[in-house]
């Protein structure tokens, strides 16, 4: 697991009065070792490999907290679930989701960041 992420949570936890769970470091380790977009699903099924006894709504209530800490962002990009990926700060990106498959790709456009500022602006 990496430190820095590490930290966030514990102190989230700590700040909130929770415990740090070794499934909740399960799910944390699970969804930083994954590179893309993925689903509370996608994420249990990997968990549960190595964590049997753990739960889908453990994985959902895990994912909640990880948003609430700063760590996960979580988008509907089309379809009828969400998506999670891990927040990256400083770094801005889009996404492009195939309507056919449902894959989705990151992309950076200065331009399109460029517009996303002025329109704010307005």
């Amino acid at each position: 697991m990496a430190a820095k992420e590490h930290e966030v949570l514990e102190n989230y936890i700590t700040q909130h009065n929770l415990k740090i769970t070794k499934q909740r470091r399960a799910v944390l380790e699970a969804f930083l070792g994954s590179e893309e977009h993925v689903s509370a699903e996608d994420l249990y099924k990997i968990v549960s490999a190595k964590e049997p006894k753990i739960g889908l709504a453990t994985v959902y209530r895990t994912l909640d907290l990880l948003v609430e800490c700063g760590l996960v962002r979580k988008h509907h990009l089309g379809g009828s679930r969400h998506l999670f990926e891990h927040v990256h700060v400083g770094l801005s990106h889009d996404h492009l989701v195939c309507r056919t498959c449902g894959r989705v790709v990151e992309f950076v456009s200065p331009g399109i960041e460029a517009l996303q500022i002025e329109i704010c602006r307005a």
